[in-house]
């Protein structure tokens, strides 16, 4: 193990996040560069290297957790790569945007503050990235055999890279001009600033994927001619049908789901445009959601110079720590969470429920009335006499999403069944009903976090590689039907 009293000897320490009023100038990532290194070996050192690591369980990667924590602990940085890529292809992502469940199921954290387990992940990869030590693994021999992907989100991208390392050719459509999904154009600039995504384009190019832009599948490209053009194909398109709010109003101009509103606000940092053609600039702004999604709104609103930043959530304000009997340990809590975005500034109220939005004689939204709910039966219901209404010239929904697109026709071109929920059903190989159609990610999950995204496109990918070669070496960490360690 790393120090044998670490988590005696030292408490918790987190990167330095640059002062509020000069991170809301810029859209650079907020914490100070270079803040964690001075830190992080102790921190690392904090680990208990624990004979059963819950960490492992609370991380849908398997990541090796103790084991890096050690090298970097001892500051074998070349060590500690090598195990950190053992398990997950893009640190670098889930290093910044990840909620850690991993920490949730740190066994430090049962009567003490966790393990810094995301930002000594982080620290890792950035220092070999700054080394040049993260070189393209090109495969020594290719296997003929031809993939497409569908979708260059983290499941598409993890499962490419996957395959194209086994020695196939791989291909990977996106419907965008970039590549990236939600990496790109959803995850706001000082979250994650996208050169960390360039760079891992650029290493899987290098590795011999392929990348087809501005290209979608059921409407550029048939489903049939896809499945002529390659032996098997990867649909990792994301569950991207928003979660709607049917209220009075809802039509008026300046009100946005939340994925209209954050992609341009990243088209203006890619240079597209010089300001957003949706933006909060000196507007009360109200943000109906309390997710991360919701709080990206928030932070992007900031920057762009709202005159007011709300944001509404329906469910009451959650504990600030874990109830050991609600929600106990090493289960994935649910608790009230200042991020970055909300130490900027702003307004959180919630029991909330929307009512109507308000518009002048013009059409545009200026007020959203709301009343606060209370539980009933177990379910939230409007509170009456609690009745009022807030300004709101710009609303973005923040509500979620319901399943991968139907518009394009892509799950009626290939005949795809669906289950329950809407999503793309598969077996425990991530196939779908159509032979040589396999799905990875959230277009067969739902909603949900970027870590089972990259864990979703790994174990895809060996169902794809044994479905084209009938060995299937590559790892796969999960199963279609695990689910987060939460109560």
């Amino acid at each position: 193990m790393a120090d044998p009293k670490g988590f005696l000897h030292h408490g918790r320490e987190v990167a330095v996040s640059r002062p509020v009023e000069e991170r809301k100038k810029d859209w650079n990532e907020v914490h100070v560069p270079g803040s964690l290194l001075p830190i992080i070996s102790k921190q690392a050192g904090r680990c208990m290297d624990c004979g059963i690591p819950f960490c492992h369980n609370g991380c849908p990667l398997g990541n090796l957790i103790p084991e890096w924590n050690d090298y970097a602990y001892r500051e074998d940085w070349a060590a500690a790569l090598e195990r950190l890529h053992a398990t997950n292809n893009f640190p670098e992502f889930t290093g910044r945007l990840c909620p850690a469940p991993c920490e949730s199921a740190c066994v430090l954290g049962i009567n003490q503050s966790p393990v810094t387990i995301k930002n000594v992940e982080v620290s890792i990869i950035d220092k070999a990235w700054e080394a040049g030590a993260v070189a393209p693994r090109i495969p020594e021999r290719l296997s003929g055999r031809t993939v497409a992907v569908i979708g260059s989100g983290p499941a598409g991208l993890a499962a490419a890279q996957q395959l194209t390392r086994a020695g196939h050719t791989v291909a990977v459509y996106e419907r965008a001009d970039r590549v990236g999904g939600l990496l790109r154009y959803g995850i706001p600039e000082f979250k994650m600033e996208k050169r960390h995504v360039n760079r891992r384009v650029e290493q899987m190019r290098a590795e011999g994927t392929r990348f087809r832009t501005g290209v979608e599948i059921g409407r550029d490209i048939t489903a049939t001619d896809l499945r002529k053009r390659y032996d098997a194909v990867v649909i990792a398109a994301g569950a991207t049908t928003a979660r709607d709010l049917p209220v009075p109003g809802r039509e008026l101009k300046g009100v946005h789901q939340a994925m209209e509103y954050l992609p341009l606000a990243n088209k203006v940092q890619e240079g597209d445009y010089v300001t957003s053609p949706v933006s909060a600039e000196g507007k009360h702004v109200v943000v109906i959601g309390g997710g991360d999604t919701g709080a990206d709104c928030v932070g992007t609103a900031h920057r762009q110079g709202a005159a007011s930043v709300t944001q509404l959530e329906i469910m009451p304000r959650p504990n600030d720590e874990r109830h050991p009997v609600d929600q106990p340990w090493p289960t994935f809590p649910v608790l009230y969470k200042v991020t970055s975005a909300h130490e900027e500034g702003g307004e959180r109220i919630y029991s909330a429920s929307t009512t109507r939005f308000e518009g002048d004689e013009d059409g545009n939204v200026q007020w959203l009335h709301l009343t606060e709910v209370e539980s009933v039966d177990g379910r939230p219901a409007q509170k009456p006499g609690t009745e009022r209404r807030i300004p709101a010239q710009l609303v973005t929904l923040a509500l979620g999403f319901t399943g991968t697109d139907r518009d394009n026709g892509l799950v009626e071109q290939f005949g795809l069944e669906l289950d329950e929920r809407g999503n793309i059903a598969r077996d425990a190989d991530f196939r779908t009903n159509v032979p040589g159609v396999f799905v990875a990610g959230d277009a067969g999950r739902g909603q949900s976090l970027i870590v089972w995204a990259i864990a979703e496109g790994r174990s895809a990918a060996r169902g794809v590689d044994r479905h084209l070669t009938g060995a299937g070496d590559l790892p796969a960490p999960i199963r279609p039907t695990d689910r987060p360690l939460m109560v």
